[in-house]
């Protein structure tokens, strides 16, 4: 999959990538109450065997062992019922999405997205996410859906509330002491060196046996429609070490969710970059700088929520917490 071709776009001049959404999470009680059920989540028991279940049998098959799964096209089936029974999905350049080994990159507004794209991506290549351990496996009901539809690496880091918690305990939130301590000593970061090899070897296996991997690259919500955060290196780390072209999407409207309100899945053209396996901070650095130009030129400028009424809106936006 080597190629010297890249993908270059125009960079809308109210969109510069220097012209980021302040990123920093507004600590109120609400994510004050996320980051203890964090902590919670980082102690339980089954949780925890899970996602070790789950990161053992992907680094077997990274390495040549076999793993049952459902077919990518019962999977798919499975959630577009779901997605579509609740949402009006509206998917626009899907001629775009390569029928070989890809690494699709998404802004990343709320949990509900890598279902939503499972559901609107072709069934082959077989896709597999790359999200956040604690928020996919928190639940029974997400446990079952997952075990059914395999195909999730689990990622272990720390929330925006965990880390907000973090910063204000240090500057003298004293009722916040407790809780910081807690989460600096069961929430795992995911960035040891251990972690992190065995990541990219997981990564590695799925595309060298032909599959393909989901993942958002910003490493947490956004806040706002119409921005994407600064991304992280891992994306353009995977691609490059890979060969894999990367396709940009843009997810609209999942920030804030109701009953049949329409969702919108937009493709842009795939970026594709020379192989490399000796990286250069440098040589990854335009590749995110690209990935970032991209998603931002696929997203609204003049985003605006749909007004009238707003059935189960509390019920969605909290049903894939």
């Amino acid at each position: 999959m080597n190629s010297t071709l890249h993908y270059h776009q125009t960079v809308k001049p109210a969109l510069l990538v220097n012209n980021q959404v302040n990123n920093q999470s507004e600590l109120t009680a609400e994510a004050i109450q996320r980051a203890r059920e964090g902590v919670d989540f980082a102690r339980d028991r089954i949780s925890n065997q899970i996602i070790e279940q789950v990161l053992s049998s992907q680094q077997a098959l990274a390495e040549g062992g076999k793993e049952w799964k459902i077919s990518g096209e019962i999977r798919r089936v499975v959630m577009r019922i779901i997605i579509n029974t609740l949402f009006r999905v509206k998917v626009e350049n899907s001629d775009r999405i390569p029928n070989t080994p890809v690494l699709i990159a998404a802004n990343h507004l709320n949990h509900i997205d890598p279902f939503l794209l499972l559901s609107e991506l072709p069934a082959k290549p077989y896709f597999h996410i790359l999200g956040d351990a604690r928020t996919l496996y928190n639940n029974k009901w997400k446990r079952i859906l997952l075990h059914f539809a395999k195909g999730v690496i689990p990622l272990e880091r720390m929330w925006k509330e965990e880390i907000a918690v973090i910063a204000a305990a240090k500057a003298g939130r004293e009722d916040l002491t407790e809780l910081a301590a807690d989460i600096e000593k069961y929430v795992p970061k995911g960035n040891s060196i251990e972690s992190m090899r065995r990541l990219d070897r997981i990564v590695q296996g799925i595309f060298n046996r032909g599959d393909s991997v989901l993942i958002f690259p910003e490493g947490k919500l956004g806040n706002v429609e119409g921005q994407v955060l600064p991304l992280k290196r891992g994306a353009a780390i995977y691609a490059l070490r890979s060969g894999v072209p990367i396709l940009p999407i843009a997810l609209i409207g999942t920030k804030d969710l109701f009953f049949r309100k329409e969702l919108i899945v937009r493709i842009g053209e795939p970026l594709i970059f020379p192989q490399s396996h000796r990286l250069k901070a440098e040589q990854i650095q335009t590749v995110v700088d690209e990935l970032q130009v991209a998603i931002q030129n696929l997203l609204p400028t003049d985003y605006s929520e749909p007004v009238g009424k707003k059935p189960l809106r509390n019920f969605l936006n909290h049903l894939f917490w």
